[in-house]
Protein backbone atom coordinates (compact mmCIF):
# COMPACT_ATOMS: atom_id res chain seq x y z
CA UNK A 1 0.00 0.00 0.00
CA UNK A 2 2.50 2.54 0.77
CA UNK A 3 4.61 1.96 -2.61
CA UNK A 4 0.99 2.50 -4.53
CA UNK A 5 0.60 5.79 -2.68
CA UNK A 6 4.69 6.76 -2.92
CA UNK A 7 3.62 6.39 -6.82
CA UNK A 8 0.86 8.16 -6.71
CA UNK A 9 2.84 10.72 -5.09
CA UNK A 10 5.29 10.55 -7.45
CA UNK A 11 3.09 10.52 -10.48
CA UNK A 12 1.40 13.81 -9.20
CA UNK A 13 4.24 16.07 -9.01
CA UNK A 14 5.95 14.99 -12.56
CA UNK A 15 2.68 15.69 -13.91
CA UNK A 16 2.50 18.87 -12.32
CA UNK A 17 6.25 19.62 -12.72
CA UNK A 18 5.62 19.01 -16.85
CA UNK A 19 2.43 21.50 -16.54
CA UNK A 20 5.02 23.92 -14.73
CA UNK A 21 7.51 23.62 -17.54
CA UNK A 22 4.84 24.71 -19.92
CA UNK A 23 3.22 27.18 -18.33
CA UNK A 24 6.98 28.85 -18.45
CA UNK A 25 7.37 28.21 -22.35
CA UNK A 26 9.83 24.93 -22.03
CA UNK A 27 9.23 21.27 -23.13
CA UNK A 28 7.10 19.45 -20.79
CA UNK A 29 8.62 16.83 -21.14
CA UNK A 30 11.96 18.49 -19.34
CA UNK A 31 10.54 17.40 -16.27
CA UNK A 32 11.24 13.43 -17.15
CA UNK A 33 14.69 14.11 -17.42
CA UNK A 34 16.98 13.70 -14.98
CA UNK A 35 19.44 16.85 -14.59
CA UNK A 36 18.35 18.14 -17.48
CA UNK A 37 14.70 19.25 -15.06
CA UNK A 38 17.10 20.70 -12.58
CA UNK A 39 18.77 22.97 -15.30
CA UNK A 40 15.39 23.51 -16.67
CA UNK A 41 14.24 24.54 -13.55
CA UNK A 42 16.99 27.27 -12.76
CA UNK A 43 16.46 28.77 -16.75
CA UNK A 44 12.82 29.60 -15.12
CA UNK A 45 14.18 30.59 -12.12
CA UNK A 46 16.06 32.75 -14.03
CA UNK A 47 19.35 31.24 -12.74
CA UNK A 48 22.10 30.92 -14.95
CA UNK A 49 22.82 27.24 -16.37
CA UNK A 50 26.24 26.99 -14.88
CA UNK A 51 24.58 26.75 -11.55
CA UNK A 52 24.14 22.97 -12.00
CA UNK A 53 27.56 22.22 -11.11
CA UNK A 54 26.89 23.18 -7.84
CA UNK A 55 24.11 21.21 -7.44
CA UNK A 56 26.62 18.59 -7.34
CA UNK A 57 28.73 20.48 -4.37
CA UNK A 58 27.34 19.30 -0.75
CA UNK A 59 25.92 21.62 1.42
CA UNK A 60 26.90 24.24 -1.52
CA UNK A 61 24.09 22.24 -3.34
CA UNK A 62 21.51 22.79 -0.52
CA UNK A 63 22.21 27.03 -0.53
CA UNK A 64 21.90 27.18 -4.13
CA UNK A 65 18.57 24.96 -4.41
CA UNK A 66 17.05 27.26 -2.18
CA UNK A 67 17.85 30.37 -3.56
CA UNK A 68 16.62 28.93 -7.40
CA UNK A 69 13.47 28.18 -5.30
CA UNK A 70 12.92 31.00 -4.02
CA UNK A 71 13.63 32.55 -7.75
CA UNK A 72 11.38 30.31 -8.99
CA UNK A 73 8.48 31.12 -7.22
CA UNK A 74 8.75 34.98 -7.22
CA UNK A 75 8.74 34.45 -11.52
CA UNK A 76 5.27 32.79 -11.21
CA UNK A 77 3.94 35.98 -8.78
CA UNK A 78 4.72 33.38 -5.39
CA UNK A 79 6.29 34.46 -2.01
CA UNK A 80 9.24 33.05 0.00
CA UNK A 81 6.50 31.17 1.89
CA UNK A 82 5.46 29.58 -0.69
CA UNK A 83 8.78 28.67 -1.97
CA UNK A 84 9.78 27.25 1.20
CA UNK A 85 6.65 25.11 0.37
CA UNK A 86 8.54 24.19 -2.42
CA UNK A 87 11.02 22.73 -0.75
CA UNK A 88 9.60 20.73 2.23
CA UNK A 89 6.24 20.18 0.57
CA UNK A 90 6.73 19.85 -3.60
CA UNK A 91 3.65 17.19 -3.64
CA UNK A 92 1.61 20.13 -2.31
CA UNK A 93 2.79 23.39 -3.94
CA UNK A 94 3.85 22.05 -6.90
CA UNK A 95 0.39 21.27 -8.21
CA UNK A 96 -0.78 24.32 -6.41
CA UNK A 97 1.02 26.16 -9.13
CA UNK A 98 0.48 23.68 -12.22
CA UNK A 99 -3.28 24.01 -11.70
CA UNK A 100 -3.81 27.01 -10.26
CA UNK A 101 -3.80 30.73 -11.36
CA UNK A 102 -0.24 31.11 -11.39
CA UNK A 103 1.22 32.95 -14.19
CA UNK A 104 4.91 32.79 -15.61
CA UNK A 105 6.15 36.53 -15.48
CA UNK A 106 9.94 36.51 -14.72
CA UNK A 107 10.95 38.92 -12.44
CA UNK A 108 13.37 41.96 -13.70
CA UNK A 109 16.81 41.67 -12.30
Amino acid sequence: MFSFLLLLVLVVVIVSMWKVFEKAGHPGWAALIPIYNTYIFLKIAGKPGWWLILFFIPIVNLIFAIIAAIAFAANFGKSTGFAIGIIFLPFIFIPMLAFGDAVYAPVAK
